[in-house]
C-alpha cells in the first residue's frame, strides 16, 4: 500500500517469535517534517479557517471569565475519560467525574486519572516556562503509566519493536507482526532522531509559513507515526495537540477537549493517519483534523457557557435563601471547578478550618446545591448534581 508519495521509508526489521521462529518484516520511518505546509486544497483551507474561528471564539469566551482556570478540572476529566476510551480503557464518565483521585476504585480509573495528573503537571511546567524536550515527554509518559503493568518500562523511549492494530484480512495463525495494521519505526537511532527532530520542529516558529492548526495536525501525525513509547502514545499525542495550541498562542487556557470527536470517528481517525504514511494524503488528514478541532472548540465553548450559567443559577439560589457569606459562595465556585470533592479538599483549597468547611458543605446539602455521594463511605465525597448532569449530558 505504500507508494512513491509516502513521506517516509520502509526499513527492514527482524526478530524471533518464541513459538513460530524467526521473522523478517518492514517498519515505517517517517521523514522529518518540512518547513512549509503540505499542498492543501481550497476546501481544506476553508476547514482550517473555520477551526481557527472556533478556537478564537473559545479563547475569547475563556478570557471573559473572571477566573479562566475555574473550568480546567471538569473539562480535563472529560478529556481523560474520552482519550483513554480511544485506547481501550473504559470507565463511565460519571465514575470519572466523581472518582477519588487519591484512591481510585478500579485499575481503569487509575489509568484515566493518571492522564489528569500528567496533564496538570505538563500545563504547570509550561506555565513556569519549561519547553518541550524528549526528556519532558518521557517524564509525562511516566506519569501517565504510573501503577500500570508497563510502569517499570515507562518514562523513556521504547527499546523494543511494537505493532499497531490488526488488519481485517490478516491471517491470525501466522506471525503476529504480519497481521499488524501498522508497524512503526524500530527502536534505536532512527526513533531517537525522529523524536528529537519532532520536538525541535514543534519548538520552532512556523507562524509565517504554516497555520497553527496545520502545524498541530502535522506534529500530531508525526508523533503518532513514530509511536515512541511502549504505551500511552495516543493519549500523549492528543494531549500535545492542546499543548501546541497553547504554546503557539491560539489558546490562552487549556480547556479544549479534543478526544470525544475523534473517539466518535475512531476508524476514520486511524485510517486518515495511515493514508498520510502510505500515500502522502495530507489534504485528507488535515481536513479531518481541522473539522475535529472546530467541532471540539464549539462543544467546549457551549459547555463552558453552560457551566457558567449553572454557577450563576446556584449562586442565585444561595442569595434567594439569604446566604451572602463570601466563603459559602467560594465553596460553590469550588464545586463548579471540582466535579467531586471532600471536606478536606475544601479546607485546603480555601484556607478554612475543617469545622467551617464541613458546616458550609452541610448547609449547601440542605439547600440541595450539593449532594453526598455515599453516606456510608469512610471518605465522604460531595458533588453538585447540576454540574454532574451537565457534564455527562451527550
Amino acid at each position: 500500500m505504500f507508494d512513491t508519495r509516502s513521506p517516509g521509508s520502509l526499513v527492514p526489521i527482524q526478530g524471533t517469535h518464541p513459538t513460530l521462529g524467526a521473522w523478517a518484516y518492514s517498519a515505517f520511518v517517517p521523514d522529518p517534517l518540512a518547513g512549509d505546509a503540505p499542498s492543501l486544497s481550497g476546501s481544506t483551507y476553508l476547514a482550517v479557517g473555520n477551526a481557527r474561528a472556533a478556537l478564537a471564539a473559545l479563547d475569547s469566551t475563556t478570557r471573559q471569565l473572571p477566573n479562566p482556570t475555574l473550568l480546567r478540572s471538569p473539562t480535563l476529566r472529560q478529556e481523560a475519560q474520552s482519550t483513554s476510551e480511544l485506547e481501550g480503557t473504559y470507565s463511565p464518565l460519571r465514575d470519572v467525574l466523581t472518582a477519588d483521585e487519591d484512591d481510585p476504585d478500579t485499575a481503569e480509573l487509575v489509568e484515566v486519572l493518571n492522564y489528569v495528573r500528567m496533564a496538570n503537571a505538563g500545563f504547570d511546567a509550561i506555565a513556569r516556562g519549561q519547553g518541550l524536550s524528549p526528556a519532558f515527554l518521557s517524564e509525562l509518559q511516566g506519569v501517565l503509566m504510573r501503577g500500570s503493568p508497563l510502569h517499570a518500562v515507562s518514562g523513556r523511549l521504547r527499546d523494543t519493536q511494537v505493532v499497531i492494530g490488526v488488519r481485517s484480512d490478516a491471517d491470525l495463525t501466522g506471525m503476529p507482526i504480519e497481521a499488524a495494521r501498522f508497524v512503526p519505526a524500530p527502536p534505536g537511532i532512527a526513533l531517537e532522531t525522529g523524536v528529537s527532530d519532532l520536538i525541535a520542529w514543534m519548538r520552532a516558529d512556523h507562524s509565517d509559513r504554516i497555520d497553527p492548526v496545520v502545524a498541530a495536525a502535522m506534529s500530531h501525525y508525526q508523533f503518532e507515526t513514530l509511536h515512541p513509547f511502549r504505551d500511552g502514545n495516543g493519549r500523549l499525542g492528543r494531549y500535545l495537540i492542546v499543548v501546541q495550541l497553547l504554546t503557539s498562542g491560539v489558546l490562552s487556557e487549556p480547556t479544549l477537549t479534543v478526544s470525544p470527536w475523534f473517539e466518535a470517528r475512531r476508524a476514520e481517525y486511524y485510517d486518515r493517519l495511515l493514508r498520510v504514511s502510505a500515500a502522502g494524503d495530507w489534504d485528507g488528514f488535515v481536513s479531518f483534523f481541522a473539522e475535529g478541532l472546530r467541532s471540539a472548540a464549539d462543544l467546549t465553548r457551549r459547555q463552558m457557557v453552560a457551566l457558567v450559567a449553572v454557577q450563576g443559577e446556584l449562586k442565585d439560589r444561595l442569595r434567594g435563601a439569604g446566604v451572602r457569606a463570601e466563603t459559602t459562595h467560594a465553596v460553590v465556585d469550588f464545586a463548579i471547578a471540582n466535579p467531586s470533592f471532600t471536606v478536606r479538599s475544601v479546607e485546603r483549597a480555601l484556607g478554612l478550618s475543617y469545622q467551617r468547611a464541613n458546616k458550609i458543605i452541610r448547609q449547601l446539602v440542605e439547600l440541595d446545591i450539593l449532594m453526598e455521594l455515599d453516606p456510608t463511605a469512610y471518605r465522604r465525597r460531595f458533588v453538585a448534581p447540576r454540574v454532574i448532569d451537565l457534564l455527562t449530558a451527550r
